[in-house]
Formats: structure tokens, C-alpha cells, sequence
């Protein structure tokens, strides 16, 4: 076995050992030497698992001290919360009381963030001062360690001059590391030759559907998830492709209504948190999926959107991983920093027709990430920070998350209907309600009174597909913001549930 293998089998055994209840919150861990003896393994291999589950935020460890397991997340996962608020799926009101009280890191966000996620435009009418910024797709980038980030760029600038032109497909470190860090947390392990480097997740989608388009001859037709991704989607029509949007129910895109759809060349997905709704796609479905996809030609994009965000239950493999003719998407944006504008395609294996299209396609266009920028995304991933900071942030996202449980439960006898979705993974909530108020008059009222949220309906390929509702991200955003960001979202909907609102 590998040393991947070994250091996979070290992180499987103590996952279960806590999800189990062997190994509860706050015990200590053997040493990396004493276990590594114990198992019959390298030291190195201990390590590694120990900060891969560091990084997943199974344990803590200190320099000097002995790692420790972070939280018990064994036992059954509550169904809902307190009577009146339907949480989907979400955390008992027990325990959304006792986080809401943790403290948490202090989130900010940049400016320049909206332009690089599927974040709204502020509105010409939101007040300029005193902002609470809850629009989805900004992660809490100040959390990022600072000796870490200085490293990572003082070792880029450590690496020597060349003349020569950047390698389109990517910095080679980087795609090793991708490539690693894939083995580690997301069921495959790919050859790093078949890793490209892309300027974000739109440009990736951008690329494949370029790809598609010359290998094809015409404008590829592409079935999305409906509501969706719109900036991807925005990616794919500027690229020269078709999109069909195809509705969603509980366990993802609806295979009937797909089958129905005609011929695509495409179809892409979302699987393991759905944007914006928030649902995981069952083995049963991503199997039906692939099967439906082999048996028509029709290629599977997967977008792995908020991977590394997954509150409850075990982390969900990628489809990737179930069939070598899926094409693999993912990036740094909303697990680190999206200035960085740093993301990755993953060829498919199964496709080799595809692999040499979309291999194609950024030769074409060159290199679009500065090597520095690759070199310290590279040098973060090598070390372990990267795995570190998702360690951090997942626990003081979980503090957000269960804020919002227990504000809208107590909410729920002024709110007709209150329901709070999307909670099992990822950094936003879609919150819905009964009645007539729309979600585009809440996001108006909202934003008159400082705080920034999004128009569920502006995720919708079709008019009326998502319903009404807002999307509120809370990756960015501290407690005591968030608690106030709350408050005003109860008030604006316990004024104006009961009154017809255009």
C-alpha cells in the first residue's frame, strides 16, 4: 500500500472511532510516534492523517501538546429543530442554543469578493455606511493564519527567475498537491498530468464549454441544475453554449425531466451540496445519473461547490469518484480566498476525447494564474495549512450555522411557514416563508436597513422555479453582525408576511 493508502487508513479508523462514540470530545490522542508503532507505519504516515483530520476538524492539535479530538459528532442527527420551524435539514434547538453562545472569528470581506463569486452587486439604494454583508459566496478570509500566508509568499518569492513562458496547463507543484489533497479528501486520487489549472470556477466552466464548442462544431447543449449557479451559467452562454435549466426535487436534478429533455451534450451538477437549495445527491440518484449519461454520451460536469463544508453527517466523495468519465471542477475561492482566483479542472479519464479538447482549449489560451500565485497555493497545501485554516473556519462556521437555528426557531410563531434550508454543508442558508411577500421587496427592505442579502428568484433559469425566499451567507460575517442581521430579517418578515407585497 501507498503512503496515501496508509495515511487514508490512519484517518478512516479514528473518523470512526468518533463517530462511533469510542473517542469522544476532548480525548487525547497517542503520539505520532507511539501510534505509528503501534500500527506498524511510518511516523510520517501518523502525521499526515493527523493533520488531514486537523484539518476536517476531528481533532486539535499544538505544537508540544497532544492532539485531541475537537467535537463527538457521533449518534443520530437530530431531525429539525423546536416545533413551528422547519430546518432542512438542520441541528436540534438544544444544540443551537449552546453554539450560538461559542464565539467565533470576526469575518470580512473584500470588495473585489463580489466580482469573483456568485455574490450580487450591492444595490444602489443599500446604504453606504454601517453594512452587515450576509450575500452568499464570501468565506471568512481574515481567518486565514497570518504566519501561514506569509510563508506561502515568502516562499514563492524564494523561487528563481527563468526565462520562460508559464506552462498553460499549470504550475506543476500545484497540480501534484491538487492532485494529493483530491486522494485525501474526495475518494480519488488522479494523475496530476490530468489537473489544470483555471482563473476560477467560471473560467473552468468557460474552458470545457469552449472545449466542447470546436470539438463539436456548434454550440454545445448543456442541462443545469434550475435554480443553479448563475455566474457558471453566465460562464457557459458567454463561452458559446445552450442552457436548458432542469428542476431540482429533494435528491438533486430531476433525471425524469432529463430524460425527457432531448439530447444534451452536457449535464452539470452540483452533487454534493446543490447551489443554492443545499441538497446532497444520494449514491442511488448519482448512480442513476451516470448511467443515464453513459448510456446517451452525455458528459458529467461536476461542480464540487462547498466540498469541504459538510456540518453534518460523513464527508459525501465526489461523484469523480464513481465513474473516470465525470469531469472534476473545483477551487480556492469559498474554502480560502477567492481573489486568489484560483480553481482546477480535472480531465476525465473515461473521456480522452474530452481530455484532449479541454487540453486544447488552454493551450489556446494560455496560462491565466501567476506562477507566485500557484507557488503559494502550492506551498499552503503542502503544508498542511491549508488543511489547518478548513480546521478553523469549520468550527466557527458551525457557531454561524447553529445562530441562525436557534434565531429563526424562536422566530417561528411570528413567521408563517419559516424555513431554513441548505444548513448541511456550505456557508449560506435559503430561508423561505408563507404567504404573499415576495423575496426581491425582503431583499429591498433588508438592505434599507444595512443589511445585504440575495433574491432566491435571482438563481432561477426558469421564472418561478425556486419560489419565494433569500439566500443569507454567513461565512464572512461575525456573531454579534450575523445576530443583528437576523434580528432585522424576522422583523421585515413578521411585518410583511401578512400583507400582499410587489
Amino acid at each position: 500500500m501507498d503512503q496515501f493508502g496508509k495515511t487514508a487508513g490512519v484517518v478512516a479508523r479514528i473518523r470512526g472511532m468518533v463517530h462511533d462514540g469510542t473517542l469522544r470530545s476532548g480525548d487525547a490522542l497517542p503520539s505520532t510516534r507511539a501510534l505509528a508503532a503501534e500500527l506498524g507505519v511510518a511516523r510520517g504516515t501518523v502525521v499526515a492523517a493527523y493533520e488531514q483530520l486537523d484539518g476536517e476538524g476531528y481533532i486539535r492539535t499544538r505544537h508540544g501538546a497532544a492532539a485531541r479530538v475537537a467535537a463527538s459528532v457521533g449518534g443520530p442527527v437530530p431531525v429539525g429543530a423546536a416545533a413551528g420551524v422547519r430546518v432542512v435539514p438542520g441541528v436540534s434547538a438544544a444544540s443551537a442554543a449552546a453554539g450560538a453562545g461559542a464565539s467565533a472569528a470576526s469575518g470580512a470581506s473584500a470588495a473585489s469578493a463580489a466580482s469573483a463569486t456568485d455574490t450580487p452587486a450591492v444595490s444602489a439604494d443599500a446604504p453606504r455606511a454601517a453594512v452587515i454583508d450576509c450575500r452568499p459566496g464570501i468565506p471568512a478570509v481574515t481567518a486565514i493564519s497570518d504566519r501561514d500566508w506569509r510563508a506561502a509568499w515568502r516562499a514563492a518569492a524564494d523561487l528563481p527567475l527563468r526565462n520562460a513562458l508559464s506552462d498553460p496547463l499549470g504550475l506543476p507543484a500545484l497540480r501534484e498537491q491538487v492532485a494529493a489533497q483530491l486522494g485525501l479528501s474526495r475518494g480519488f486520487a488522479p494523475d496530476p498530468r490530468r489537473v489544470v489549472v483555471a482563473a476560477g470556477t467560471s473560467e473552468a466552466l468557460s474552458l470545457v464549454t469552449e472545449a466542447l464548442r470546436v470539438s463539436l462544431g456548434r454550440a454545445p447543449r448543456i442541462a443545469v441544475e434550475d435554480p443553479g449557479y448563475r455566474t457558471g451559467h453566465r460562464a457557459v452562454v458567454s463561452a458559446g453554449g445552450e442552457v436548458v435549466g432542469v428542476p431540482l426535487d429533494e435528491d438533486g436534478i430531476d433525471l425524469d425531466v432529463l430524460r425527457a429533455g432531448g439530447r444534451f451534450d452536457a449535464v452539470m451538477v452540483t452533487p454534493t451540496h446543490q447551489y443554492p437549495l443545499g441538497s446532497v445527491m444520494p449514491v442511488a440518484r448519482r448512480r442513476a445519473l451516470l448511467d443515464w449519461a453513459d448510456a446517451t454520451g452525455t458528459l458529467v460536469i461536476e461542480d464540487d461547490y462547498d466540498s469541504e463544508f459538510r456540518h453534518r453527517g460523513q464527508p459525501v466523495p465526489a461523484l469523480a469518484a464513481l465513474d473516470p468519465g465525470v469531469l472534476h471542477v473545483g477551487g480556492f475561492s469559498k474554502s480560502f480566498d477567492p481573489r486568489l482566483r484560483c480553481a482546477y479542472v480535472v480531465l476525465p479519464a473515461g473521456r480522452p476525447d474530452v481530455a484532449l479538447a479541454v487540453t486544447a482549449a488552454r493551450v489556446a489560451r494560455g496560462a491565466v494564474v501567476a506562477e507566485p500565485v500557484q507557488a503559494a497555493v502550492a506551498h499552503l497545501l503542502r503544508t498542511g495549512a491549508f488543511r489547518r485554516h478548513l480546521g478553523r473556519v469549520r468550527r466557527d462556521y458551525t457557531h454561524r450555522r447553529a445562530l441562525i437555528v436557534a434565531r429563526l426557531t424562536s422566530a417561528a410563531g411570528s413567521v408563517p411557514g419559516l424555513e431554513a434550508r441548505a444548513l448541511t454543508g456550505g456557508l449560506h442558508t435559503v430561508v423561505s416563508w408563507s404567504g404573499p411577500l415576495r423575496g426581491a421587496a425582503v431583499v429591498g427592505r433588508l438592505a434599507s436597513r444595512g443589511v445585504l442579502v440575495a433574491d432566491l428568484a435571482d438563481y432561477e433559469v426558469t421564472a418561478g422555479s425556486a419560489g419565494e425566499g433569500v439566500v443569507l451567507g454567513y461565512g464572512a460575517v461575525s456573531l454579534p453582525a450575523l445576530e443583528r442581521a437576523l434580528d432585522a430579517l424576522v422583523e421585515v418578515l413578521g411585518a410583511g408576511c401578512g400583507s400582499v407585497t410587489g
